[in-house]
């Protein structure tokens, strides 16, 4: 029963997510603000509009979770 293992683990990582999120408001906070401000009016976000953003945030949440893991 290999499978309950993955939802296990799928769900303990989402249980991470709040503190996650918590560590990395800066970043989070960084992002919104430039997807909000790209999506102004009627324009729609487009692919790496807010890449600089977006991978500070993901470079968050990873040393994030790496702490979290240990």
């Amino acid at each position: 029963m290999s499978g309950s293992n993955v939802w296990t683990r799928s769900r303990a990582r989402m249980r991470l997510f709040p503190e996650l999120m918590a560590q990395c408001s800066g970043e989070a906070t960084a992002y919104g603000k430039c997807v909000a401000a790209t999506t102004t009016g009627k324009q729609e976000l487009t692919r790496n509009m807010c890449v600089k953003e977006f991978e500070a945030l993901k470079s968050c949440f990873q040393s994030a979770a790496k702490k979290a893991v240990k």
